[in-house]
């Protein structure tokens, strides 16, 4: 009967045993889980303290946040700290725009070649639409009209701080996995989203050739909306595998840009083995700007119009906006006629009034430095959208009579607000070459220039 007895108990004592082994078996893997959660904190918390120890003049000089001042040495410095910041999350994410994309890659990967990829890099109302028609034209170019303003309606950046140096390397990311042909990066920021690779919602589809040439263009479909259509064929919704397939057998790709204000957060892109890139960077009398956008965009620049009547005092925050938009353009370009080693060969900088007093002679120029031939489809292209009516004039028209053109600015935009452009972007203006009017007789005397002759510059 003892021995019946002793093992039941035997059996309690193991019961026992396991049950407090288990206990501390529990807490020790909460405590190691503890141990691992908080190193993932402070690796964060360090990428964190990184972005925010940033100089607020490179956040500002890509966000056009007001009171932008940017040191010359600064800004390279700045961004270095950045990306050694971001690299310290690489090896975990990889690269966030290619997961975004669900890791697709073309199944081709083009090789680098002769293949030349042009960024025609500038703001809104500079005559950039008209500029990329030159690259548009040319057949063996596939070109893009504005890819990114996907991104900016999709993601939402604040103004100033980390989420402005966000936004550049986000555009840039996604810049560079364009110029490899991977559409599909775009699929993302399409509102609505793509079905199959299918969407009737590619900004601006009509101004690019390429997107709506065979086999890109697939049969019409009825009772199927498409905004921004091809313009002279009827084309079913585009396919992005068609697409990106099209951009593989291109011998070349250029895509313009009004959404990257840093010329500094480009390196990588030239530093890229795969890519031969070049930068055009085309500027504009930022007095014609101004006049251009308070057409084209008036109700965003209302303030601008109430405060020339009278009506209300400028509104300061968007001066210094204006400020911030000319002092970016103005660094940018600094950079590159500094001539820094990645950049030499690759950096190009031209005025929109010399591309509209010489248009053909200034496509030639920018087709030499780009490495490719101008073709006689491109130069029949300028001679007959140069030459165009006054009525055609609109303002998101690519056809101008470009010798007249470009100083209408002079005759509306009042006195007042040149001069307030003037006060706020006069380094820019020195240095581009536009001089100043200093009574309104100067400014609509068309027999007075506002230029300085200047050659077109590249790097060699």
């Amino acid at each position: 009967m003892d021995k019946g007895h002793a093992l039941p108990q035997d059996f309690r004592d193991l019961l026992h045993c396991l049950r407090i082994r288990s206990k501390y078996a529990i807490l020790l893997v909460f405590v190691v889980a503890l141990v691992i959660i908080e190193k993932e904190n402070n690796i964060i918390s360090r990428v964190s303290d990184k972005l925010k120890q940033s100089p607020q003049s490179l956040m500002e000089a890509n966000s056009t946040d007001p009171g932008l001042m940017l040191s010359e040495n600064g800004s390279l410095q700045s961004l270095s700290e950045l990306d050694s910041a971001f690299s310290q999350l690489k090896n975990r994410l990889h690269n966030v725009t290619l997961q975004l994309a669900g890791s697709r890659e073309p199944a081709i990967v083009p090789s680098k070649g002769s293949r030349r990829h042009v960024l025609l890099m500038a703001t809104t109302r500079t005559g950039s639409s008209f500029v990329g028609e030159f690259f548009n034209q040319q057949g063996n170019i596939f070109y893009l009209f504005e890819p990114l303003w996907h991104i900016e309606r999709t993601v939402s950046f604040e103004p100033g701080g980390a989420n402005a140096v966000g936004s550049a390397l986000v555009y840039r990311d996604v810049l560079k996995q364009l110029f490899l042909c991977d559409l599909y990066i775009l699929e993302n920021f399409i509102n609505p989203l793509p079905e199959d690779h299918m969407t009737q919602s590619m900004f601006r589809r009509g101004s690019s050739r390429s997107l709506c040439e065979d086999p890109v263009c697939t049969p019409f479909v009825k009772k199927v909306f498409e905004k921004y259509h091809c313009k002279n064929r009827r084309c079913g919704p585009l396919n992005v595998t068609l697409a990106a397939e099209a951009c593989l057998r291109k011998e070349h790709m250029a895509l313009k840009a009004v959404r990257i204000r840093q010329l500094e957060f480009l390196r990588p892109l030239v530093d890229d083995p795969r890519l031969d890139m070049r930068i055009i960077q085309l500027v504009r009398d930022p007095r014609a700007v101004l006049a251009s956008r308070m057409v084209a965009f008036s109700g965003k620049y209302e303030t601008w119009k109430k405060g020339n009547e009278g009506a209300a005092p400028l509104n300061e925050d968007e001066v210094q906006r204006l400020r911030g938009n000319c002092e970016s353009i103005r660094l940018s370009a600094e950079l590159g006629l500094r001539q820094p080693a990645w950049l030499r060969g690759r950096y190009m900088l031209i005025r929109y009034e010399d591309i509209a007093r010489s248009p053909l002679q200034k496509a030639k120029e920018m087709y030499k430095f780009a490495g490719i031939a101008i073709t006689s489809q491109v130069e029949e292209w300028i001679r007959k959208n140069t030459q165009a009516p006054q009525d055609s004039n609109g303002i998101y028209s690519t056809q101008k009579n470009s010798s007249e053109q470009f100083e209408k600015w002079r005759f509306s935009i009042p006195f007042k607000l040149a001069q307030v452009v003037q006060s706020v972007c006069s380094p820019a203006m020195k240095l581009f070459g536009y001089k100043l009017a200093s009574d309104p007789e100067t400014l609509t005397n068309r027999s007075i220039s506002l230029l300085e002759e200047r050659r077109t510059f590249w790097i060699t």
